[in-house]
């Protein structure tokens, strides 16, 4: 039982969990960005996609509690396989430039624990101002079709009307970018998918979802300051 747990905790299989689990956040990261893409439809179509997902209910708490989880767990096997990285190093590198093969020593692998934080802490405060923030007894309340529901969309132009959150938001997505640089071609090299031609492929990959999924997000808040978001 001993030897079966510690195959599981293994480095390798740490490597493989914190992989399987980065790819599956960036899938979530996604389909959240598509959804975000709501806003550009104007109030009905945000509020409407906002209010088709609570009505999921139960089902939609059990998604939450998943992706907690997979956070938790990524980011758990994350900082241990670093640790046990810097501890077998005994010091750290002086040289930043690649090592060369598969190496790829960037701005954006040296500071992945630094982007991680930021992003870790930018969720927690993302979830709290809008998941957790005024609803329908607060007055952010609409009706569409007949059905009445809380305004999300208002709540979204509201925050993002404010320079500051804006300018706090695209800062955070610039960090978003660089942690995704490498975090996608990162996974790959965990699983074992490597190869000389395959891997030059996978890592120009990575670099543009990095620049597609950054400047998607970015471009909300940028749109909304600038534009008013349809209102």
């Amino acid at each position: 039982m001993q030897r079966w747990l510690f195959l599981l905790w293994s480095t390798v299989a740490q490597k493989i969990l914190m992989a399987l689990t980065g790819l599956a956040l960036i899938g979530f990261v996604v389909v959240h960005l598509l959804g975000n893409f709501a806003l550009l439809q104007g109030g009905d179509a945000f509020n409407s996609y906002a209010h088709f997902l609570e009505s999921f209910g139960g089902l939609l708490i059990v998604s939450e509690l998943g992706l907690i989880a997979l956070f938790a767990l990524h980011v758990i096997t994350a900082l241990t396989v670093t640790l046990a990285n810097r501890k077998a190093r005994g010091k750290p590198y002086i040289l930043s430039d690649n090592a060369g093969g598969a190496s790829r020593k960037t701005l954006s692998s040296r500071t992945m624990i630094v982007t991680g934080v930021v992003l870790f802490l930018f969720i927690v405060i993302h979830v709290w101002m809008f998941k957790y923030g005024p609803g329908e007894a607060q007055g952010y309340r609409t009706e569409i079709n007949g059905v009445e529901m809380r305004d999300l969309h208002r709540l979204v132009v509201e925050s993002f009307k404010n320079g500051w959150i804006s300018a706090g938001y695209v800062a955070v997505m610039v960090f978003l970018g660089f942690h995704l640089r490498h975090a996608f071609w990162s996974a790959f090299q965990s699983l074992g998918i490597h190869h000389p031609k395959a891997t030059p492929l996978i890592y120009g990959a990575g670099g543009v979802l990095a620049v597609a999924l950054a400047a998607g997000f970015l471009m909300l808040p940028i749109w909304i300051y600038f534009a008013g978001g349809g209102v």
